[in-house]
C-alpha cells in the first residue's frame, strides 16, 4: 500500500504516542486536524494501524500477572501452507501473546503469559510441544524488562557526576 509522507509520518508518531492529540500530530505533519482526522480513519480503515496499546511496567504493581516467556519452536512446515497453518494453531491458544516467524535456528517465536512458570511449563510440554508439526521447543523465561518496543521502563542508576575534561 502506497502511503504519502504525511501519513507514514502519522503513523510513525502514533506508534510511539498512540495517545498524542490529533491537533498536535497535524501541526506536526502539515495538515488541518480534519485532513489528520481523515488520514487516521483512513489508516484504521485499512488495519494499517490496527489497535492502540498502552505499555504497562507490571513490576510496579503487587498484583503482578504472572510470568513471560519467549519460546523459540522447530516446526515441519506444512506443503501448500507453510509455516501459516501452525502459526494460526498456535496463536489461538490463550496463553499466547504473539507468533513471529523467524530467522536462523528456530522457525517461530511465541511469547507466552502465565501465572507461574509452571503454568507456563505445563503449556508447553501439554499444548505446544504436542502439535503434530512441532519438532522441538526452548523455553525462554523473561525476567527483567529494561526496554520494551523502544521505550525504557526503569533507567538505572545514572551517573550525575560532571564529566571534567583537561
Amino acid at each position: 500500500m502506497k502511503l504519502t509522507a504525511q501519513e507514514i509520518e502519522i503513523v510513525e508518531i502514533l506508534e510511539k504516542d498512540a495517545r498524542m492529540d490529533l491537533a498536535n500530530v497535524a501541526k506536526m505533519v502539515g495538515y488541518t486536524l480534519e485532513e489528520t482526522e481523515a488520514a487516521v480513519k483512513k489508516l484504521e480503515d485499512q488495519k494499517i494501524i490496527v489497535r492502540y496499546l498502552s505499555l504497562v511496567d507490571w513490576t510496579k504493581i503487587e498484583e503482578h500477572p504472572g510470568v513471560r516467556a519467549m519460546i523459540d519452536v522447530k516446526v515441519t512446515p506444512k506443503q501448500g501452507v507453510g509455516f501459516d497453518d501452525i502459526a494460526e494453531r498456535i496463536y489461538r491458544f490463550d496463553k499466547v501473546q504473539s507468533v513471529y516467524l523467524m530467522s536462523g535456528a528456530y522457525d517461530l517465536s511465541v511469547i507466552v503469559e502465565g501465572k507461574s512458570m509452571n503454568e507456563v511449563a505445563n503449556f508447553v510440554s501439554q499444548k505446544l510441544s504436542t502439535l503434530d508439526s512441532v519438532i522441538s521447543t526452548t523455553t525462554h523465561f523473561i525476567l527483567k524488562k529494561y526496554k520494551h518496543d523502544g521505550t525504557v521502563l526503569e533507567a538505572g542508576n545514572q551517573d550525575k557526576r560532571i564529566v571534567v575534561s583537561p
